[in-house]
């Protein structure tokens, strides 16, 4: 039995040990093959070491209890704004609250997203100052990380922000002297 499984396996290994052969054809192109052309003068190309590259050490699972493993119940902006409101902010200021149920758990970080990219670094706050932004229709996504990874993102909430045009008639204009 062990000789037969020791036959199989070298003939297996054959294919793997073929040659490859170089030539050059009519129009001038080299052409590599498993098999010497016959009438074409061709030459044995050596072949270096294979590659390799060592698989990453894999991360030990650490347990977690059920109420780890899953995510939050709610996970949602909530306060200003709602979804497709409009807001008068002359600044472009204004504050954003996010809800949790169950609250914050150790080691998870709460990160805000405004228009997809983050507002500031992760952290363990709910309310997050907006300042200065631009006129038009934004959305607000807040996102809970954990071990740096995205654990639960929220729904994205659009709205449109409402700011006083610089050469608005609204604005008090200088008296010219």
């Amino acid at each position: 039995m062990r000789l037969t499984c020791t036959c199989l396996l070298l003939a297996l290994a054959l294919p793997a040990s073929a040659e490859i052969y170089r030539y050059t054809d009519a129009h001038g192109n080299p052409v590599y093959t498993n098999q010497p052309p016959e009438g074409v003068s061709s030459e044995s190309v050596q072949l270096g070491p294979t590659n390799t590259v060592a698989a990453p050490p894999a991360k030990p699972a650490k347990p977690q209890s059920a109420t780890e493993q899953e995510g939050y119940r709610r996970l949602e902006i909530s306060g200003v704004p709602n979804d497709d409101d409009t807001l008068r902010a002359n600044a472009g200021d204004f504050t954003v609250d996010v809800s949790l149920e169950p609250s914050l758990r150790e080691g998870d970080l709460l990160q805000l997203l405004l228009d997809g990219q983050p507002l500031a670094a992760p952290g363990t706050q709910t309310s997050f100052r907006l300042g200065q932004v631009d006129r038009g229709t934004h959305s607000l996504q807040a996102v809970v990380l954990r071990d740096g990874e995205p654990l639960q993102t929220s729904a994205s909430v659009s709205f449109t922000v409402q700011r006083v045009h610089i050469g608005s008639p609204a604005l008090p204009r200088k008296a010219n002297n």
